[in-house]
């Protein structure tokens, strides 16, 4: 075999190892968006509800994007400083606890779970 053969045979080789790479990349950045919005979705059903503020507030926001990765952060827009308190707990004004409202940290598991087997599915297709 010739070395231009060679060189050819290895270009396509590549050529078609960076299209592979970029198909993967794209679907797990639009996996990305999926679970995210998932993630929203679950913390508005599963939060607690007072008022109903707390539990509408939940968004998603793109933190990070370039051609390979992508980040989405999944926050509550409108009573943010609730999160901490509720999820963990607090001190109550008359001395004793409050006792904590976990639901953040079931969605967060779900969530995790759910990007790791999309993606490993969509990189074994």
């Amino acid at each position: 075999m010739s070395n231009e053969n060679i060189n050819t045979a290895g270009a396509a080789i590549a050529e078609a190892l960076a299209e592979y790479d970029q198909e993967i990349a794209d679907a797990t950045k639009r996996i990305t968006d999926e679970v995210a919005k998932e993630a929203v979705d679950d913390l508005k059903k599963s939060s607690p509800k007072l008022t109903g503020s707390y539990r509408k507030g939940w968004r998603k926001k793109q933190s990070y994007a370039d051609k390979r990765t992508k980040r989405n952060t999944v926050y509550n827009e409108t009573d943010y400083q609730l999160t901490h308190l509720l999820e963990y707990g607090h001190a109550s004004r008359n001395g004793g606890r409050v006792r904590a409202i976990q639901h953040i940290a079931p969605v967060e598991q779900a969530a995790i779970e759910a990007l790791q087997e999309r993606i490993e599915a969509a990189a074994s297709k």
